[in-house]
């Protein structure tokens, strides 16, 4: 559901600008915003081979998509089987995929979506508007995470055979980007949504046939014969590879090395000790890699602000207090964390808008690292509340993930005089869990992949407003459940609202910039770093960012929610 931590970078909320004073001068990234690395363009793909791929994390839920909770690892495997109807290109906007347009009429509450002729599924029936509507409602009915997302929706309707109308209740126009949804809204075949396997019985449009998947050990698809797409610069039919298998490693220095063992011949991560390792391995000329810092997601650690334990279940957290949320943001000095866990690789984030992405901000008035006034703020949560500050902070047991947690726990005790409790959980999707149920303190987190800053709002908008003369230390719980924080903002709310009915490319960037700004004030969650996120292949790999998309726009250049598989091959058709 939530694109979680293995490398869940915390974060105070210390500002990154020299100009606000303090000892938070961001030292900025290795990368410049973009793409480094990639293949010859004049190199020539080959078909055939095999292809082992290192994947962060499995997928407990399995891959019926409707029910399916997918961080990096499951997108990217949902990517080698399912297609969606739309895909982001470099230019940052969206486009059409399996549709050949996506049409929006009446104030964009009216969407139409045409569908390309001639694709088929796995299983050889079409790819027909009545498909599309059964796995569109299917997702806004009966997946959690969907129900919230397409909320909106109140009709999909089949015009003809390969002709879908949706309407939405309120003007929408960031819709086709919700069709994408970061790979998540794939399409699947009838049989699959009706069959009573439909987690392990996968059949899609995508460039490779499910073969067998054991959780915990591997996920195996071999070419699909049939695929609809070429590749538009060499004409030839795709995917290249005969077959591609994905095994889970969610020890990120393990991963590292069964790459550089052959073990794997790619993997995909965020870890920017991982990263400099891979780096030093290219430039000796034993791997290759592309780097991305476009579109990326932000580490941050997310706070349980559920002022009460009503009406939802939840663990009572001192983080409704907005004094408890400052004494953690001014004890974290962000630039000595990049410095010792990332290697000062990574950018500090000023928000969850990362840059390249409408709502950005450099500066959003974030705080500035300071013991003194950490001390302060802890001191007034006793005063406020009787009790000593304490907390627990949940990350995974992932041990560089461990050692980002110890370090955040002695700076804690140190600058702001608060124990900190560790709790290491097993995997990604316990995390998850966990997250739902509102049953924490704080929690590593990483997530909200660069897009349209619309598709941000199933996670932070709360339909019920707070009403006037709330305790100010905190608002009625949200009423959206995967706003796991569970903090109910009424700049945030009104924010995302005019902004989603707003046609006006400058309204809706001041807007999700006050979304911004509103983050940095109340501190409902504490951003770290942007991610920087790492392909690394041997060095017969190529292809790793993809053809161009059919329309003619250039592959899409964000790599946090994975990255295209039908363009792989390897040199002499072997890897």
């Amino acid at each position: 559901m939530a694109v979680v931590a293995a490398l869940a970078v915390i974060a105070s909320a210390c500002g990154s600008s020299a100009k606000k004073g303090g000892s938070n001068t961001n030292t900025g990234p290795t990368t410049t915003l973009g793409v480094v690395g990639g293949d010859d363009p004049n190199a020539k793909p080959v078909a055939g081979g095999s292809l082992t791929y290192g994947i962060e994390a499995d997928t407990a839920g399995g891959y019926c998509l409707f029910k399916a909770q997918l961080a990096i690892g499951g997108i990217q495997v949902a990517r080698s089987v399912y297609d969606t109807l739309t895909m982001p290109g470099a230019d940052g906007k969206i486009h059409p995929y399996l549709a050949e347009s996506v049409t929006g009429t009446q104030n964009n509450k009216i969407w139409t979506i045409k569908l390309r002729p001639g694709i088929k599924f796995h299983d050889g029936t079409a790819l027909d508007a009545q498909a599309v509507k059964d796995n569109l409602d299917h997702y806004r009915k009966d997946n959690l995470l969907f129900v919230f997302v397409f909320a909106d929706i109140t009709a999909v309707d089949v015009v003809d055979p390969l002709t879908v109308k949706v309407t939405s209740k309120v003007p929408w126009s960031a819709f086709p980007w919700f069709l994408w949804s970061s790979s998540r809204v794939g399409i699947m075949a009838e049989a699959q949504m009706k069959s009573p396997d439909c987690n392990t019985k996968l059949i899609g449009t995508g460039p490779f046939e499910y073969v067998s998947w054991k959780f915990g050990d591997k996920f195996v698809a071999k070419r699909n014969p049939n695929y609809w797409y070429k590749d538009p610069k060499t004409g030839q039919q795709l995917p290249y590879l005969n077959q591609i298998t994905f095994v889970p490693q969610e020890d990120g220095a393990k991963r590292t090395s069964s790459l550089e063992a052959g073990d794997f011949q790619a993997i995909h991560t965020s870890d920017a000790q991982q990263v400099v390792k891979i780096r030093k391995d290219r430039d000796a000329g034993k791997l290759k890699d592309t780097e991305s810092d476009k579109f990326t997601e932000v580490g941050y650690a997310m706070l349980n602000a559920t002022p009460s334990c009503s009406p939802s279940p939840c663990t009572p957290s001192p983080f409704s207090h907005l004094s408890a949320r400052q004494a953690f943001a001014y004890a974290v000095d962000r630039d000595t964390y990049n410095r010792l866990r990332n290697d000062g690789i990574q950018q500090n984030a000023s928000g969850p808008f990362a840059p390249g992405v409408d709502g950005y901000l450099a500066d959003t008035g974030l705080v500035s690292f300071s013991p003194e006034k950490a001390k302060a703020a802890a001191a007034a949560y006793k005063q406020e509340t009787g009790k000593d500050l304490t907390f627990t902070l949940n990350h995974t047991a992932d041990p560089s993930t461990t050692q980002d947690a110890v370090l955040i726990q002695q700076m804690v005790q140190q600058n702001a005089g608060v124990k900190v409790q560790l709790h290491s959980v097993a995997d990604q999707s316990t995390l998850i869990d966990i997250a739902i149920s509102r049953k924490f303190d704080a929690t590593l987190w990483r997530n909200h992949p660069g897009a349209d800053d619309d598709t941000q709002y199933v996670w932070w908008h709360c339909a019920n407003s707070p009403p006037a003369g709330t305790d100010p230390n905190g608002a009625p719980a949200c009423d959206n459940p995967v706003n796991f924080g569970g903090f109910n903002d009424p700049v945030i709310n009104t924010a995302f609202d005019k902004a989603r009915q707003s046609s006006d490319p400058a309204v809706r960037t001041r807007l999700y910039q006050d979304i911004n700004k509103e983050f940095a004030k109340q501190l409902w969650d504490l951003w770290s770093q942007y991610s920087l996120w790492t392909v690394g292949y041997k060095t017969d790999v190529h292809g790793i960012l993809g053809p161009a998309l059919p329309d003619g726009a250039k592959a899409f250049e964000g790599l946090a929610t994975g990255h295209p598989v039908d363009g792989l091959w390897c040199d002499a058709g072997k890897c």
